[in-house]
């Protein structure tokens, strides 16, 4: 069993910048591969950035740029930077461990970009 916590998401302005992390516990061991995803009121659940065990980074389109995924091994933490926040990134932000067996999500964070 792997359990995921996210934090770090609030209220910005448009132009401002939040740092969300998402820590990992128990059976980290058999994560392949971390993502962030994201779902706004009344929209699907969309990928936003995805990190390896080996480090390799992929990024939506709407993300490159202004968000950065990285992670800290020793802290089981993967953390999502986000830059030049736009409003059109409101949204629940979730946190996934894509593993052998069941992939594992968190409960999310909720991010909020004022105009």
């Amino acid at each position: 069993q792997v359990q995921l916590v996210e934090s770090g998401g609030g209220l910005v302005q448009a132009g401002g910048s939040l740092r969300l992390s998402c820590v990992s516990s128990g059976n980290t061991f058999s994560i392949i591969r971390t993502e962030w995803y994201r779902q706004a009121p009344g929209k699907q659940r969309e990928l936003v950035a995805g990190i390896s065990t080996s480090g390799t980074t992929t990024y939506a389109d709407s993300a490159k740029g202004r968000f950065t995924i990285s992670r800290d091994t020793v802290k089981n933490t993967v953390y999502l930077q986000m830059n030049s926040l736009k409003p059109e990134d409101t949204a629940v932000y979730y946190c996934k461990a894509v593993k052998l067996g069941t992939d594992a999500w968190g409960q999310g964070t909720q991010v909020t970009v004022s105009s």
